[in-house]
C-alpha cells in the first residue's frame, strides 16, 4: 500500500482517546458541553479528509517524508502522536454496519492549536502535506486483546538544533481509553449517531457524500499526552519529527532512541515516521 491508494480513503480521527491529552492541548474548555456515557470515554469523532468535498475537507493532507506549516507557524502546531487503523468498512443503508481494521501505521495527526471556536476539523487541514503516516505499515491478524497490536507501544521525538526531546509520553496501544472491540462498537455507533455539538459534528453528512465510492477509512486512534517539552514548546521549521509504533516485547525503547539518533539499529516490528517541517 502507498500513500497515494489512502486518496480514495475516508479520513476520519477519534477525540479525546487518551487521557490529559485535551488538557494539555487546550480543548478541555471547548469539549466541556460534549457529555459522555462513561467517564473515561472519547468525546467523539472528527473528519480530517473527505475525498471530493467541496470544503477544505476535500484536500489531501496526508504525507510521510515533509510536512509544510503553510506559513502558519504562529497559530501554534503540535504533533500528534497515534496509531493509524486503515480498514475496511460496510455502508448500507445509509449507515455504518461494520469497520473491519486490516493495517495500522505511525501516524501524526498534525494540529493547530488556536481555540477561534470554530469546528475541530477545520484545525486539523489546512493544506497538502499537513498530516504524517508511515509508509511501514503492518497488518493487524484480528483486532482484539490477543492480536498483535496489543505488544505495540507509541513513542515520538522532535530533534531541534541536533538535539533530542521526548515529545509525546511513551505509551502502550492497549492503554488507549477505547480499544479494540469496544472502540470499534462506539466507533460505529458515533458514525452513525454523532450529532452538530460544540466542536465536533454531524458526521452522517459526510458518509452519505462520499461512503459509496471509498475504498476504506483511516482512522486516527487517537493521540497520546505530551511530555514535558511537547507541552511547552510548539513545532519550528526546521524541525524534525519522529513518530514510532513498535513492538514493545522484542524492541526496548533504547532500540528505538538509537534508532532515531542515527545509530545502526534495524527495527523489525516497527511502524517509523520521520518528517521534516519545511
Amino acid at each position: 500500500m502507498l500513500i497515494d491508494d489512502l486518496k480514495d480513503y475516508l479520513g476520519f480521527a477519534v477525540a479525546g482517546n487518551f487521557a490529559n491529552h485535551l488538557g494539555e492541548a487546550g480543548e478541555a474548555d471547548e469539549f466541556a458541553v460534549i457529555k459522555t456515557e462513561e467517564k473515561d470515554a472519547p468525546k467523539g469523532m472528527f473528519p480530517f479528509y473527505i475525498k471530493g468535498h467541496d470544503s477544505f475537507l476535500g484536500t489531501y493532507p496526508i504525507c510521510d517524508e515533509k510536512i509544510l506549516t503553510h506559513g502558519r507557524e504562529g497559530d501554534n502546531l503540535q504533533v500528534e502522536a497515534e496509531v493509524a487503523l486503515i480498514c475496511d468498512f460496510v455502508y448500507e443503508d445509509g449507515k455504518v454496519k461494520d469497520i473491519i481494521p486490516k493495517y495500522f501505521s505511525a501516524f501524526n495527526d498534525f494540529s493547530i492549536r488556536i481555540q477561534d471556536g470554530n469546528k475541530l476539523s477545520t484545525k486539523k487541514n489546512w493544506g497538502p502535506n499537513t498530516k504524517g503516516i508511515s509508509q511501514e505499515i503492518i497488518e493487524i491478524d484480528n483486532f482484539t486483546e490477543n492480536g498483535v497490536l496489543s505488544k505495540y507501544h507509541i513513542a515520538s521525538f522532535i530533534k531541534r538544533n541536533g538535539i533530542v526531546h521526548d515529545y509525546g509520553t511513551t505509551s502502550a496501544v492497549k492503554s488507549y481509553s477505547y480499544f479494540f472491540g469496544q472502540l470499534k462498537d462506539w466507533m460505529i455507533n458515533k458514525l452513525n449517531t454523532q450529532v452538530d455539538q460544540g466542536p465536533l459534528e454531524e458526521l452522517t453528512q459526510f458518509l452519505k457524500v462520499a461512503a459509496d465510492d471509498a475504498k476504506g477509512i483511516l482512522i486516527a486512534a487517537g493521540a497520546t499526552a505530551y511530555a514535558d517539552f511537547g507541552k511547552k514548546n510548539f513545532v519550528q521549521k526546521g524541525d524534525e519529527i519522529f513518530v514510532y509504533v513498535y513492538d514493545a516485547h522484542f524492541h526496548s525503547f533504547d532500540d528505538i532512541y538509537n534508532d532515531m539518533c542515527g545509530m545502526d539499529t534495524f527495527l523489525t516490528k516497527c511502524s517509523k515516521l520521520h518528517q521534516i517541517v519545511e
